[in-house]
């Protein structure tokens, strides 16, 4: 069924919309999924902090190139649906592949980050990454290790010339308490 001019141009604009606050664009063919499935893989899209939306190939196209963003003529083949990440990037691609895994008729085609074209191999390695937090706190992990070990070390030098004046504290008390005997 075609659609008419207007419908076009409001898709194409929501498309750009989604484009300009996405961070990476995920295409996935989603032929023989009916709509049951379609809508769990909204749902994990949307808990990621993302979007996925069937579109037509040809506005899709027409968005990216708007947007000055890589056109995947290769991708844009068949029945389509794109996963907008406006959350984090890794989180999203973990979310569309694994659903991948359970769902045969779902297949991830590759995907736009920055100016590059993705394959699927590295819309997996992408996946693989450690949320954005995860990351955080093993740099925080990495930076706090050196200031606690020299602080280990002060506390050990401090432990030990107390423990030295303590053993001459007790030595001189028992010097003491010999010469008053």
């Amino acid at each position: 069924m075609a659609i008419s001019r207007a419908r076009k141009e409001e898709l194409v604009q929501q498309y750009m919309d989604l484009i300009d606050e996405s961070q990476a664009i995920f295409i996935a063919e989603y032929g023989g999924m009916n709509v049951k499935s379609l809508e769990g893989l909204r749902q994990k899209a949307r808990e990621a902090n993302g979007a996925v939306f069937v579109t037509k190939n040809t506005l899709l196209a027409y968005a990216l190139r708007e947007k000055n963003r890589p056109v995947p003529e290769e991708l844009l083949v068949g029945q389509v649906a794109a996963g907008f990440a406006t959350g984090e990037v890794p989180t999203l691609a973990k979310a569309l592949t694994e659903y991948a895994k359970g769902e045969a008729n779902l297949k991830i085609k590759g995907g736009i980050l920055n100016q590059n074209i993705l394959n699927p191999a590295q819309v997996e390695a992408l996946a693989d990454l450690p949320p954005l937090d995860h990351l955080r706190a093993q740099i925080l992990g990495l930076i706090n290790a050196p200031a606690q070990n020299i602080a280990g070390v002060i506390v050990g030098g401090v432990r030990q010339i107390v423990n030295v004046l303590d053993a001459y504290a007790k030595k001189a008390d028992s010097d003491a308490v010999a010469e008053a005997a």
